[in-house]
């Protein structure tokens, strides 16, 4: 994981600047700035439906939907710092539990959420989709907390 001079730093690192695609999730840094309503119980949606990392056995590309939602605490998650994540799984083989519980985990410990919730709505692989869910905790009391809007696969027709 890149070496970070200042952790608490205002402005992120790589937003407004020239960023290479990661060589793995390991090597991408994740950035995050002060959330300016702190005190407030909202949600923040990031939505990526595009999602594509490699099965570790047959090195084929997966693909899935992800939909996390966060209640931020002190920080936020910087957006292009997470698209640039996200995409270094491009390369990744690793199950689909492995992909979307790693991408929670990593959250979590970069910006320590009061709350967060992922839905991993992967496509079929040999006939079998595979949807994987996690949520840090009981949903914050007083949160609007919307259905995350996909539907479950149905085949064709």
């Amino acid at each position: 994981m890149p070496k970070r001079s200042d952790r608490n730093a205002v402005s992120p690192l790589q937003l407004g600047r020239a960023s290479k695609l990661p060589a793995s999730p390991a090597a991408a840094a994740l950035d995050r700035v002060a959330n300016p309503h702190r005190g407030t119980t909202y949600l923040v949606r990031f939505t990526c439906p595009e999602f594509t990392a490699l099965c570790p056995i047959t090195g084929q590309p997966d693909f899935a939907h992800l939909v996390l939602d966060i209640v931020p605490g002190r920080w936020l998650l910087e957006s292009k710092s997470l698209k640039l994540y996200l995409a270094s799984f491009r390369g990744h083989g690793a199950f689909h539990e492995d992909c979307t519980i790693a991408i929670a985990k990593r959250i979590e410990r970069e910006i320590a959420p009061r709350w967060l919730r992922i839905g991993g709505y992967w496509f079929p692989r040999g006939g079998i989709p595979i949807d994987i869910f996690y949520q840090s905790g009981a949903t914050p009391r007083g949160l609007w907390l919307p259905d995350q809007g996909v539907s479950p696969y149905r085949g064709r027709g």
